[in-house]
């Protein structure tokens, strides 16, 4: 490459990493520019850590014959055969020996260096280049403190000195570049995995200001598990952290599988919110994921008692009402949720189902916001309930839950 392609490669990057593209774009685009520049490449794989409560990091595969990057996302590597593979790969060996560049051509035979080069030689790759650009200590986030790339020719004389030198010169650019698309995007499933989903989208267009609230109506979802106290007080202490997830898994994948937002987990608790424009829509969603997490909850149930687990079951209320929703707290501190005297009544709604021993009760303003075909519920009694100004009548499904 001429120093005026390489001037121009650069220039493109910090353009395209500016307008945020996404990192597959980028290596494609990085890759196909670089190609018509003179680099003979025939494929190049680069992966970068992220923060995310599966996976462990993404990867990023360019190959000259297809017309699109890919994109793969693999998880820890820390045991079992992701972490075999990962010791015995070159990339592994450059960090042990704090190198930022190797360079290996690979032989039509003979004994291979490193497992994976048995791959690069059935693909006739002849040139194989990895190069490891660090971050500095402040620029770490998480275990994702560098990027990793590997470029590699068929071409049978491989890579000349200079191809390899101006591919060194270009990986930062290119780094740079997919760090900052990773940034945004690792900002985006913190503040959804932490805040929720709706809430996280929020907060990402801006809306960040003390005491900014939307007043909407809502279907209120609020669940805990039965007997969780007793459990936790008699269960080993590893064992109740797995409990949760387990339980929390099967009911707030139910939520968002109907277009549900999960704002808090408290504990063994889960608030939740179905926005109530369409009440009747919001209505039959709640009850669908109350029926999905439900089997969830027994499909869980057997599992664990096949295991010797402790096993528990969830109570629910449902409620329909008006919140303030939005960002609440100090200066320094701030919550994306919903307040309003609607939240309080939902909790203590979920509350009775121990004193009624029912599985779910639901509210008379959501029982009579529910599409009439699907009315199926039977009165269970008017209740004074605790800091409600009125008793209420509650509801239970008469069908079963």
């Amino acid at each position: 490459m001429t120093e005026a392609e390489i001037a121009k490669l650069a220039s493109w990057l910090a353009k395209a990493g500016l307008e945020g593209r996404t990192e597959t774009a980028l290596v494609e685009g990085f890759c196909q520019r670089g190609a018509a520049g003179g680099l003979p490449l025939v494929r190049a794989i680069i992966f970068i850590d992220t923060l995310h409560p599966i996976h462990e990091g993404r990867a990023f595969r360019w190959e000259r014959e297809k017309p699109e990057a890919t994109l793969t996302e693999y998880g820890r590597s820390t045991e079992g055969e992701a972490a075999e593979r990962w010791r015995s790969s070159p990339f592994f060996r450059m960090l042990a020996d704090e190198d930022s560049l190797m360079r290996r051509r690979i032989a039509a035979d003979g004994e291979l260096e490193f497992p994976m080069f048995a791959d690069l030689r059935a693909a006739a790759i002849t040139d194989f280049v990895a190069i490891i650009n660090r971050f500095a200590a402040d620029g770490a986030i998480g275990e994702m403190d560098c990027i990793y790339s590997s470029w590699m020719t068929d071409r049978p004389d491989g890579f000349t000195d200079e191809e390899i030198v101006a591919l060194k010169r270009l990986a930062p650019f290119l780094g740079l570049a997919i760090k900052s698309a990773s940034l945004g995007r690792i900002a985006e499933t913190l503040v959804e995995t932490y805040l929720g989903r709706d809430a996280g989208r929020r907060v990402l267009q801006g809306h960040i200001a003390r005491g900014v609230t939307d007043r909407i109506k809502a279907v209120l979802w609020f669940s805990d598990l039965r007997n969780y106290t007793r459990i936790s007080d008699t269960s080993p202490p590893e064992q109740i952290i797995p409990l949760l997830n387990d339980y929390a898994d099967a009911i707030v994948s139910a939520v968002h599988e109907h277009s549900g937002d999960v704002l808090k987990l408290i504990g063994d608790g889960v608030l939740a919110i179905f926005p109530a424009e369409d009440r009747a829509r919001a209505c039959a969603a709640a009850l669908d994921a109350a029926s999905e997490a439900r089997a969830s909850v027994e499909a869980l149930n057997a599992r664990r008692a096949a295991e010797g687990l402790p096993t528990t079951d969830m109570y629910l209320g449902l409620h329909l009402g008006v919140v303030f929703y939005g960002n609440i707290g100090s200066k320094e501190r701030l919550d994306f949720t919903v307040v309003g005297p609607a939240v309080n009544e939902v909790s203590r709604i979920a509350a009775m189902c121990r004193t009624v021993d029912q599985p779910i009760l639901i509210s008379a303003a959501f029982a009579e916001s529910v599409a009439l075909e699907r009315r199926r519920f039977a009165s269970v009694g008017r209740y004074a309930l605790r800091g409600v100004g009125k008793p209420q009548d509650l509801f239970t499904l008469d069908t079963g839950f």
